[in-house]
């Protein structure tokens, strides 16, 4: 019987795809012209001045080329989210560009971002993902999103988060600068928005350069980690585990990170994820934060999650570890589970770290389920 799960990042393409297209359909329903309506965007300066004058114009203006485009605003009823959607004004060519900033804030519910511990970091000094469809063949539509976390300054707890998404036969999101010209689309408008809500946003650094984003194919020796799955486990305790390959992407803050541990030819074993605010699923944050403290115990099914408090737009963050089948085939009870937990910990203890936040309790664990 053919067990094999679908690679998270082809989950990850079809959850993205699904949202751009039920986005469409909002808009073609006539909320843009109820919220103030397109500007249709004839010279290149009116750029400078589209969306409340918060889109990032000149990144823009490299990721589209000379295609003329048209830009308008959304807001919730609420006032709770804010979006800027930029698309093609060729009617002929009706949808062939098709950009989304959308901002909220960070501790709303309404705030959840669509990250997944395979996107890779933007880097250089902002707490953000990139995900894009590596496998988009040349003329096609193409998507890509990212998000990312921003602190107000002097306002422990508050903050925005912020995604863009973009679906274009104009790009190939497989080269790096084209990823990091849509994130500096994202990062510039944000903050500019952020700005005008009177948000000061501790900013990183320009994007000259965005990695890439990975599946379950893509599994290295773990004698080769050195991003999310570095230091989690000696090479004594990963040969004793049965452990031989390693599925990461490179090291740096976002918001949600991870580690898929595997066997020889990367069939997954151990996965460990860390979800910031936005990112933490709504289900087990109600969780987390109604369960009382706990002794440590063995789970047999090898779940254990533990999680820590944060000072800015992430407020709460919490970490796990899955267990496929006990590792190794196996039964559960086979499981490792002091040398599990203490994997977590120190999974959680070097991300807490990079973000800032308290470090990870030590004496309590605290189940999922």
């Amino acid at each position: 019987m053919n067990t094999e799960k679908p690679a998270p990042g082809r989950r990850r393409r079809l959850k993205l795809a699904a949202g751009l297209t039920a986005g469409a359909v909002l808009v073609a329903g006539g909320l843009f012209w109820a919220s103030g309506g397109w500007d249709r965007l004839r010279h290149d300066g009116a750029l400078d001045s589209a969306c409340d004058g918060t889109l990032a114009a000149e990144p823009l203006r490299e990721l589209v080329g000379g295609a003329e485009v048209t830009a308008g605003i959304r807001r919730g009823a609420d006032g709770s989210w804010w979006q800027c959607r930029v698309g093609e004004a060729d009617e002929d060519r009706d949808g062939r560009i098709d950009l989304r900033v959308t901002v909220s804030g960070a501790g709303g519910r309404s705030a959840d971002v669509e990250a997944d511990r395979t996107d890779a970091p933007l880097g250089h000094g902002w707490t953000g993902g990139f995900a894009y469809d590596p496998d988009r063949v040349s003329g096609d539509m193409g998507d890509a999103s990212a998000s990312v976390l921003l602190a107000c300054a002097g306002k422990p707890g508050e903050g925005l988060v912020a995604e863009v998404r973009a679906r274009t036969d104009r790009l190939d999101f497989g080269r790096p600068e084209e990823r990091a010209r849509l994130g500096a689309v994202l990062t510039g408008t944000a903050t500019a928005y952020a700005r005008q809500q009177g948000c000061r946003v501790a900013e990183g650094g320009p994007l000259r350069e965005v990695g890439a984003s990975v599946s379950a194919w893509d599994h290295k020796p773990f004698a080769a980690v050195s991003g999310g799955c570095a230091g989690i486990l000696d090479a004594r305790t990963a040969a004793r585990w049965g452990v031989r390959t390693a599925v990461e992407t490179a090291a740096g803050p976002k918001p949600r990170e991870g580690c898929v541990l595997g066997g020889l030819r990367g069939a997954p074993l151990y996965t460990f994820t860390a979800s910031y605010g936005p990112a933490l699923d709504e289900g087990l944050r109600d969780r987390l934060e109604s369960l009382p403290d706990r002794p440590d115990a063995d789970r047999p099914d090898g779940r254990y999650a533990l999680w820590a408090r944060c000072h800015d737009a992430v407020r709460r963050v919490a970490y796990d570890v899955y267990a496929e089948t006990g590792g190794r085939g196996t039964s559960p009870l086979a499981l490792d589970h002091p040398g599990l937990r203490a994997a977590l910990q120190r999974f959680a203890d070097r991300s807490a770290k990079a973000h800032g936040c308290d470090r990870p309790g030590t004496a309590r664990v605290y189940d999922t389920d």
